[in-house]
Formats: C-alpha cells, sequence, structure tokens
C-alpha cells in the first residue's frame, strides 16, 4: 500500500528531511557502503520529500551536505564517520528502505525509527564468523596451491586467528596492534604446526592461507572502485588504510619468522 502523507508539513521541512538523508547515508557508509551508494541514497530520500537544491561531498570518513531553505539560505550539517568493520547486511536493509522511501512507502517518522532499528543488527555469531574464517582460510590456501594437509593446518589456525580478532574488538584495540599480533600469532602456530605434523608441510602454503582473515579485501575492492568511479581522495584513503593492514601483518610475520630463523641457526626450514 502506497503510504499517504498525514502531515504535510513535517514531510516538507528541508531540515528534517537532510537530516534522515544524512543519517541514513551514515549508517551505509560506516558499514562499507561505497561513496555513490550513499550519494545516490541521499539523493533519493530528498527528492522524495521535494528538496531538491542538495549539495553532497561525500568521503571515506565524512559527509558535508547542505541545501537551500528559501531566500537564499542555506542549512549545513557535517558529520565524521571513522572508519569501521563492514556489515553487508545492514547495507542491503538501508538500500530496501531507501527504495521504499523512493516508492512512497514510508513517511519520515517511519523512516528515522527503521533507521534506528537497522542500525542495532547485530553481526553474525561470533561461532559463525570464527567457523567462516577457518573455512576461507582452508579454502584460499587450496586454491593457491597448497595441499590438504596445509589447508586444514590452515583452517585450524584462521578459527585461531579470529577468536583473537574477535577478542580484540570486544576490548576495542588498535587495528596496529590487532593485526601485527595477528601475524605473529598466525606465523607462531604454522611453525608449531611444521614441527608437530606427522606429515611434511610447507610452510609458505601454510602462512599465506592463514593471513587470510586480517586481509581487507573488501576495503580494498572499495578503494579500486572509488577510484574508478573518479572519487580519488576517498579511494586513495581507503587504498592507504589497506595498505597499512598489509604492511602490519607482514611486520608480524615478519619479526616471527626472523625470531626463528636466529633460534635455528639461521636456516628457516
Amino acid at each position: 500500500m502506497v503510504y499517504l502523507k498525514k502531515d504535510l508539513a513535517k514531510e516538507s521541512d528541508p531540515k528534517r528531511v537532510m537530516d534522515l538523508a544524512l543519517e541514513a547515508g551514515r549508517i551505509l557508509l560506516k558499514n562499507g557502503g561505497e561513496i555513490f551508494r550513499v550519494e545516490e541514497t541521499i539523493e533519493h530520500i530528498c527528492k522524495r520529500f521535494h528538496v531538491n537544491d542538495v549539495d553532497t561531498f561525500t568521503m571515506s570518513h565524512a559527509i558535508i551536505i547542505s541545501v537551500k531553505i528559501g531566500d537564499g539560505d542555506s542549512y549545513t550539517k557535517v558529520k565524521h564517520i571513522p572508519l569501521s568493520a563492514a556489515h553487508l547486511g545492514i547495507v542491503a536493509e538501508v538500500n530496501d528502505l531507501s527504495r521504499e522511501i523512493a516508492a512512497g512507502m514510508v513517511g519520515l517518522d517511519e523512516a528515522f525509527e527503521r533507521l534506528a532499528e537497522i542500525e542495532k543488527i547485530p553481526p553474525k555469531r561470533s561461532y559463525f564468523q570464527v567457523l567462516s574464517a577457518g573455512i576461507g582460510s582452508g579454502c584460499f590456501g587450496y586454491l593457491l596451491g597448497a595441499g590438504v594437509p596445509e589447508s586444514f593446518v590452515a583452517f585450524l589456525i584462521g578459527c585461531i586467528l579470529y577468536i583473537w580478532v574477535l577478542t580484540a574488538k570486544k576490548h576495542h584495540m588498535s587495528k596496529i596492534l590487532v593485526n601485527i599480533t595477528g601475524g605473529v600469532l598466525l606465523t607462531t602456530l604454522g611453525l608449531v604446526a611444521l614441527q608437530i605434523a606427522p606429515v611434511p608441510l610447507q610452510r609458505d602454503g601454510i602462512i599465506i592461507a592463514s593471513i587470510m582473515p586480517l586481509v581487507p579485501g573488501m576495503g580494498f575492492v572499495n578503494a579500486i572502485r572509488d577510484i574508478a568511479d573518479s572519487d580519488f581522495l576517498s579511494g586513495t584513503v581507503r587504498m592507504i588504510d589497506a595498505l597499512l593492514v598489509f604492511v602490519y601483518i607482514a611486520i608480524g610475520v615478519g619479526i616471527t619468522l626472523g625470531i626463528y630463523a636466529n633460534m635455528a641457526g639461521g636456516v628457516l626450514g
């Protein structure tokens, strides 16, 4: 059923409409939405409520939106959105809501309520994330040329590694510490597996596969997409963020392998 406007004055208030559009954009950007998706959502929401003189500037960590409210005056708001982990379920829900708004099925008050509910959607259960990380490590290891034994070891390490990641997030540890320590942990577990496994294992295959849960694949892809869409500033910020994660992981892996090499007399087995 098409939504019928009950309070025309409220729904034609450009400030309130802009607040709704900004909130939707903030939630999208915070949870991994692309720049173009954020701007299109803001545009569709404003257009639905007949707010047409809107200017939007979106970056990877901020949204600036301005609307003319008559007599030459403008209403401008800036929202800072720190880089955080992606939640594609929330992105999908906001997309669905924006389509319903554009179709005239949802009013302003209901849209605000729906956005508040959407933002409270929890991530997948911890055991599911841990299992997914392990499966991802094992499968990537096999795709990258590791054998079945190495892939199985990578599965176990991936599960243990993601338990550490979830614990670190729970305690709000910095990204630098999480990834460097993660690199140390996965490399240590891989080297231990080499020593205790009943069959010969390939060290490189285990370590490369076990790294996968730490790799910011979505951030890296979004950075490339933003650059391809000529959003060079946002793409560059996201690219640098992803590359720094790679550096942190490499530091953790390199430190552990270096210590192991010295303990083994300078020879890596």
